[in-house]
Formats: C-alpha cells, sequence, structure tokens
C-alpha cells in the first residue's frame, strides 16, 4: 500500500494545490469568505471522479464535504481543516506563494492551506489505487474556525459522525492529542466620574479594576497553575487588555479588563466562570462602592450555533494514535511523538459534541502561523500527504466486529 501511493504522489501536484488555494482569499472581509475556496477544492475533487458536495453555513459561506463510500461494516474517518485564514496584515504579496530556502511562503500556507492541499492529495490517491475500504473516508473544508466556528458545528448539527477524526493543524507531523479548552472574559467595572480635585467625592474604576487584578493573583492564580494535565500542561489566565478613563485630572468613570483563560480536562467551564463571578460577589461583600461585570467575549450575538470552546483530549492508547502512529513511521521514517497542540481548534468541538475521537496532524510549523513570514517546508509535504493516505487507509480498511 505504502509503495503504491510512493509511486503516484508528486510533491509539484501539492504545491501547485497549495499555491492555488493561497491565491484565493478567504479572510474577514472577503465577499462569502471562504466560498471561492469551498469552490476550488469542490471542483478538485469532480475532476478526480470524488463524490463532492458545497454545504451552505451562514451568510453565503460554505463548507465542502468529500467522501469516497466504503463498502459497509467499516470504521469511517473524517479529515477537516478550515478554509479561512487571517487577514494578510502586513504581510508582503499574501496571496502569491513564494519559494525561499526550501519553504514556500504566503498568507495560510501553514495555518492552514497547505495541510487542506495534503488531504485532498491523499484522497485522491486512495481513489486512484482503487482501495476498497470497508469504511467511509470523509473530507470536509470548514467555514469560521478563526473566528465563530460555525462551519464544524454545522457539521455536528447535520449528523456528521464517523468514528475518528484527524484536524490538519501544524504539528510538524506528530501527533497532537490534546490541548487545552479557551474562554475570552471581559469583565466591566463602572465608577463616578469628578474631577481629580475631589477624587474622594468618586469612584474610581480603575482603581477597582487593580483591587480585582490583585485578588486574582493572591487567590485565583496559584490554584490554576497547580491545576495540570500529563501531556497537555497546566491550566492559565492571562490579562490581556486594560483600559478605562478619560484624562488624568479626571476620576475614572469605567475600565475594562479582557483576558485568556485556558483550561485543562477535568475543568468544567462552568466553574472556571463561576470562579470570577465569586471573586466579584465577595468584593462588593467588602465593599458595597465595588461593583464588577462579567461576561463571555466568545458569546457572539446571533450565533447560528452556539458553543464553547471545550478541551480535546484523546486516549494515547486509542487505535487511531497508534494508526496514526504508524502511518507517520512509514511517511517519514521517524518515531512520531505524542505532543499538546497549543492553540484551539475544532478538534474540541468534534469530541466534545460529537464524541469523536480525534486527534491534530499536519504537517508545518505552527509559530509561523499568522506572522508575516508564514511558511511551510517544502520537506513535508511529501510526507504530509502520504501520512494522510496511509493512515486514512489503515484507518478506513478496518472493520466492525
Amino acid at each position: 500500500m505504502a509503495k503504491g501511493f510512493r509511486e503516484n504522489i508528486c510533491a509539484e501536484e501539492i504545491i501547485k494545490i497549495i499555491g492555488d488555494l493561497v491565491s484565493i482569499p478567504s479572510h474577514p472581509g472577503v465577499h462569502e469568505q471562504e466560498t471561492q475556496a469551498a469552490r476550488y477544492i469542490h471542483q478538485f475533487f469532480k475532476e478526480k471522479g470524488i463524490e463532492s458536495d458545497l454545504s451552505h453555513v451562514i451568510d453565503g459561506r460554505h463548507n465542502v464535504i468529500a467522501r469516497i463510500p466504503g463498502k459497509g461494516q467499516g470504521y469511517s474517518l473524517l479529515l477537516t481543516g478550515h478554509l479561512d485564514t487571517v487577514p494578510p496584515y502586513d504581510m508582503p504579496d499574501p496571496f502569491e506563494l513564494k519559494r525561499e530556502n526550501g519553504k514556500v511562503v504566503g498568507r495560510g500556507v501553514v495555518d492552514m492551506k497547505g495541510p487542506l492541499a495534503c488531504m485532498i492529495y491523499a484522497m485522491a490517491l486512495i481513489k486512484e489505487c482503487s482501495l476498497a475500504l470497508s469504511g467511509d473516508l470523509i473530507f470536509a473544508g470548514v467555514v469560521g474556525e478563526e473566528t465563530d466556528c460555525q462551519g464544524t458545528m454545522d457539521l455536528l448539527y447535520n449528523g456528521l459522525s464517523p468514528d475518528g477524526a484527524v484536524v490538519g493543524e501544524p504539528t510538524n507531523l506528530h501527533i497532537g492529542v490534546g490541548h487545552r479548552g479557551l474562554e475570552w472574559l471581559e469583565f466591566y467595572f463602572p465608577g463616578k466620574a469628578v474631577h481629580g480635585g475631589a477624587q474622594e467625592k468618586g469612584i474610581n474604576a480603575i482603581s477597582h479594576a487593580v483591587t480585582f487584578i490583585n485578588r486574582l493573583n493572591r487567590d485565583l492564580i496559584p490554584q490554576i497553575e497547580k491545576r495540570t494535565h500529563p501531556v497537555i500542561g497546566c491550566s492559565s489566565m492571562n490579562l490581556g487588555v486594560i483600559k478605562g478613563g478619560t484624562q488624568p485630572s479626571t476620576v475614572a468613570h469605567e475600565c475594562f479588563l479582557q483576558i485568556d483563560r485556558r483550561w485543562v480536562p477535568g475543568e468544567k467551564y462552568p466553574d472556571v466562570v463561576n470562579e470570577y463571578q465569586r471573586i466579584l460577589t465577595c468584593l462588593h461583600q467588602e465593599d458595597e462602592n465595588f461593583t464588577g461585570y462579567l461576561r463571555s467575549m466568545s458569546a457572539l450575538p446571533g450565533l447560528k450555533y452556539p458553543f464553547v470552546c471545550e478541551p480535546l483530549e484523546i486516549d494515547p492508547h486509542h487505535p487511531l494514535v497508534h494508526i496514526a502512529q504508524q502511518a507517520l513511521r512509514s511517511a517519514t521514517g521517524k518515531k512520531s511523538e505524542l505532543v499538546p497542540f497549543p492553540a484551539w481548534t475544532d478538534g474540541g468541538l468534534l469530541s466534545t459534541y460529537g464524541q469523536i475521537p480525534t486527534i491534530i496532524l499536519g504537517p508545518g510549523d505552527f509559530t509561523s502561523a499568522h506572522t508575516a513570514k508564514e511558511y511551510l517546508e517544502v520537506a513535508q509535504v511529501v510526507p504530509g500527504a502520504l501520512a494522510y493516505s496511509l493512515l486514512a487507509a489503515s484507518f478506513c480498511s478496518r472493520k466492525k466486529l
């Protein structure tokens, strides 16, 4: 099987697909954002004789879903990744794929149009080799992972329920077996504005924010840092934004604080939020002038599918992990590592809301994502496509008892 894939794989063909996808802007602000990229992939599958559909999600934006049917009685697998990217920001010529020192450079090349290209190429390889799969092999290119995650939620609400899933975020071809949950919280502290010369008659909102931060540092952060996971690491909290007041001579009438909170499996989302609310309540009991309000920044108004950015975790002994290890050893000649993924992914939705065993696996270095020098090493392109092909063929060839 591996020999057949290797004989048919071509790096330049994959790089052309990457270049084509990079040339199609799919960031916020683009009309129908990801739809042109979805149409490109849909046409690719059509030309390869693979059944494919465009599925409308929201505001003219479409997922693309393809399927190689199995004979039945086998395990099904989903290969999935997001079609959207972050904006170009200050990246020069972001939609023109460039080659530099063994790398391809362009917006979205690693996050994650390069991995997407490897996935759809793997689908084509399996189709071309006429493998008789027992279970269905499914590909889904989804909208909105960088913003509202509605693409993956749409898959789940419409009943997609494979026996395993691979999210193609860049892991340098190691196996991501989990990541932390994510929530952004905003705290609003109202005050009372007066002239700074009579500050005793006012209520300083900035001072109340500082009081709250000090209490977090004293009581909550030490607890958070003790919550650990053997692979994923420890929970965390980052004070990201604070703003308030109007000018130095006026007591601040309001102050806003925004934090990034990441939690490990074992913590529960309601508990994460309630910890902050309890501190706000306690501070008000200590000082009746202290008032603070909490809101989730992830609870976007008008979402078609509300969700929480839950953590991802898979048993390292799960057959999907074992098969991925074998595929990577064959594709790269090296032993792969089981690693935590540093950011949040749609895998948290697949695992939590779909109860789908999920790993993260893709070519590329995550640390170049979103930067002005986003790149993908050419040397990882063929092993990436080969690993997806071998993993999918092996997983979907297994029959259910």
